[in-house]
């Protein structure tokens, strides 16, 4: 289920077109207004998905942990393996490794995680406390937010499509930020 193009839609009255919905007009003035309308939906996506995760975690009894603190866990968690904090800050796209670093002594604090290591590598792993929190985050994630977006009718291959895409521009923002940084 395609939802309508809000740039096609007409308003009420005198059947005008609406759009491109944005945060910055000016921005979207230029030669790709869809572009303009993406970043605000990132944006938008972004502070919700923020919000979402501190606020299950909180249900999922651990409480005080920031959007980053939970994107952390949930990937030390991941596959059961340990991870080293170039690994973690490589998989979220995180350059600044003292935020990673800083969330991972929270979490070690927490109890939530456990450091070791391999090699000269310091490593961290999830705690039965750390998998126990994930995995009631996960059946919260179910209740609350998987079977309401199901409900929505949301075709799950126009999702991953759509996760792809993302991924791919994401690169592109990161050549241009590198592109900027060298002027």
């Amino acid at each position: 289920m395609t939802p309508p193009n809000p740039v096609d839609t007409p308003p009420s009255g005198d059947g005008a077109p609406i759009g491109p919905i944005v945060s910055a007009a000016h921005l979207a003035s230029g030669a790709m207004p869809a572009l303009s309308e993406i970043e605000f939906a990132v944006t938008m996506m972004v502070n919700a998905y923020h919000r979402w995760m501190v606020r299950c975690m909180t249900a999922a009894g651990v409480e005080g942990l920031g959007p980053l603190d939970v994107l952390v866990l949930h990937s030390v968690n991941h596959r059961g393996r340990p991870k080293t904090l170039a690994d973690i800050c490589l998989v979220l796209n995180i350059e600044d490794t003292y935020t990673v670093a800083y969330a991972l002594k929270k979490l070690e604090k927490a109890e939530l995680i456990v450091s070791g290591r391999r090699g000269k590598e310091k490593t961290v792993s999830i705690t039965p406390a750390g998998e126990t929190a994930c995995m009631e985050y996960r059946r919260l994630r179910e209740a609350l937010l998987v079977g309401p977006v199901k409900a929505i009718g949301l075709d799950e291959a126009e999702l991953s499509r759509l996760a792809t895409t993302l991924r791919t521009v994401s690169g592109t923002y990161d050549q241009a930020a590198r592109a900027a940084a060298a002027m």
